[in-house]
């Protein structure tokens, strides 16, 4: 992308935001909550890391690799689905009875017990809410059942785990909450339908890839190789497990020919889960067109330094014209990476506030 009038404030920021995202936000015109159209919720953030998490790529890493959480218990129930497949469900509860649960969500090549999902469920616990931590398909240790896995549009998992949930527990307040991959999928399975269970009363997101094409774009450029690399070995392995029970399926030449999490999903993703190709995955699977369907108050928090998000992952203009939608973004954080004081991260705390608000009204 071309920049041409970056202000003062962005040439200063040296590295530290990503420019052409913020050149386009600066020219996109919208309201904050702060000014007069209260409509418009556009929040203002209140994000101020220490110095060195101010650089995307640190904070990211830091999050991803050296972050620990420790001083919480999950027990472990496994759901079996309408395909026959399971899922593993990681809960933590209360210190007293609550009828109050925040289902959350991992992002890609996450489990249950990633730090992004323990934190905010030992939070949300010490805050009276019990918390169940999704594993999806394949992702709590043991391969799935089926050829099929997970991927950011898969819904139909997302509303067996609430299904079972509402039939088998006692919850009359539930929240959503997802990172990355799983918050995409919660604002789809929000916007898309029209029975959105009444206990479902609010969702909180962060670093959301709203729309899928631009940010696997982002991730095959040369800025985000290392995180590209690696996820793309995580994948490739796990395929390798999977291709032994499926060799009619997939071919040992078809996983050497996956140089890229383009052609992994071009190779798996788009074929094993009924997609034509790889973009007609990120087409049909991207959140950006179902947000001015929802109907429950949610908040997406992006920080303007992620690295994997494209301009068009910041909906300025569906939080412009929607007052259910709450759209932050903070000028740092990275991807995932909203470090904070005492080892609660921002976009955590203001998830709490955030279902806490709603709550209260």
């Amino acid at each position: 992308m071309k920049i041409e009038g970056c202000s003062q404030r962005q040439k200063d920021a040296k590295g530290y935001v990503n420019t052409a995202i913020e050149h386009w936000l600066l020219n996109t015109e919208y309201e904050t909550t702060n000014n007069k159209h209260q409509n418009m919720p556009i929040i203002d953030s209140k994000y101020e890391p220490t110095f060195v998490f101010r650089n995307g790529f640190v904070s990211t890493v830091y999050s991803g690799l050296a972050r620990r959480v420790h001083g919480i218990e999950q027990e472990r129930e496994r759901i079996t689905l309408f395909d026959g497949d399971f899922i593993d469900l990681d809960w933590s509860f209360s210190n007293s009875k609550t009828n109050k649960l925040i289902i959350l969500l991992h992002g890609l090549e996450g489990n249950g017990q990633r730090p992004y999902m323990t934190a905010p469920a030992k939070l949300f616990n010490s805050n009276g809410i019990d918390a169940v931590c999704v594993n999806f398909r394949g992702c709590s240790g043991e391969d799935n059942l089926k050829f099929r896995s997970y991927h950011s549009g898969a819904t139909e998992d997302l509303e067996a785990v609430i299904d079972h949930i509402i039939s088998e527990k006692h919850y009359t307040e539930i929240y959503l909450s997802g990172i990355s991959l799983g918050a995409n999928m919660i604002l789809k399975y929000l916007g898309e339908r029209h029975d959105v269970p009444k206990q479902i009363k609010a969702a909180a997101t962060a670093s959301v890839p709203c729309y899928l094409h631009g940010s696997a774009k982002a991730l095959h450029t040369f800025k985000n190789k290392l995180y590209h690399d690696r996820f793309l070995k995580y994948l490739v392995d796990r395929l390798k497990i999977k291709q032994q029970t499926f060799q009619d399926d997939l071919s040992l030449e078809d996983i050497k020919s996956i140089k890229t999490l383009l052609d992994f999903d071009t190779i798996y993703t788009s074929k094993a889960h009924g997609f034509k190709d790889a973009l007609d995955y990120y087409e049909q699977c991207s959140c950006l067109q179902f947000l001015p369907n929802i109907t429950i108050p949610t908040l997406i928090i992006n920080a303007l330094n992620d690295s994997f998000l494209s301009p068009e992952c910041y909906p300025v203009k569906a939080a412009k014209v929607h007052s259910n939608l709450f759209l932050e973004m903070p000028k740092y954080g990275g991807h995932v990476g909203f470090v904070d004081k005492k080892n609660i991260y921002y976009n955590e705390k203001r998830a709490l506030e955030f279902v806490k608000d709603v709550g209260a009204q």
